[in-house]
């Protein structure tokens, strides 16, 4: 397939932020203080109310989201994709900020959630792409920015051929202010091999 990129109004919001507004190609979203998804692991809370902006997802394809790593400052502040196939199964993938400093972050849930981490300080400032692509029962999780090659951050299960969503989320849990710059929210040719990066478009 040739790449897909998506208009921003063929999403549909599972919730709400506090606003979003197109400037140009772009897409501008404010997240509410103190919405966020995690289920019950270490924590015990549950949160399934973050924003997310979702389409119908054939896991022939992979999907990908882009945005500006420009207002990220506080602790948990967090964008990226959202994998979304029932609420106790989904996958949120993005950058996350941890101790000051900028990570790749994935959190797979299957009933609980856990969550794994890998600092990119170098990244910050930079547009990143987080990509998603399917590969029998597992998808493959990879990130990018525009000076930085593909880096694989997940293999994760997801033994779902049907009934998915996907497409960019933002959460801000500990404070108000936070606002994203999406750039691109596209599908297009799935991965063909773990070890082989897709190309760099």
């Amino acid at each position: 397939m040739t790449k897909r990129i998506l208009n921003w109004e063929q999403g549909k919001w599972i919730n709400q932020p506090l606003s979003a507004r197109q400037e140009g190609d772009h897409l501008k979203v404010v997240p509410e203080k103190g919405r966020d998804f995690w289920k019950k692991t270490l924590y015990d809370f549950e949160f399934e109310d973050g924003a997310a902006l979702l389409a119908d997802w054939q896991t022939d394809s992979a999907v990908e989201v882009s945005f500006l790593l420009t207002s990220f400052t506080e602790l948990y502040d967090q964008a990226g994709i959202l994998l979304y196939h029932e609420p106790e199964q989904w996958i949120k993938a993005g950058i996350e900020i941890n101790d000051g400093i900028p990570h790749l972050s994935a959190v797979v849930t299957d009933g609980y959630s856990d969550w794994s981490l890998a600092a990119v300080p170098e990244w910050e400032g930079e547009e990143v792409t987080i990509r998603a692509s399917v590969m029998k029962d597992a998808v493959i999780i990879r990130a990018r920015t525009g000076r930085h090659g593909w880096r694989t951050i997940r293999v994760a299960r997801f033994p779902y051929p049907s009934g998915n969503l996907a497409g960019p989320f933002t959460c801000s849990p500990t404070r108000d202010g936070l606002e994203v710059t999406f750039t691109r929210w596209s599908f297009t040719e799935a991965d063909q091999e773990l070890h082989i990066d897709p190309p760099m478009e």
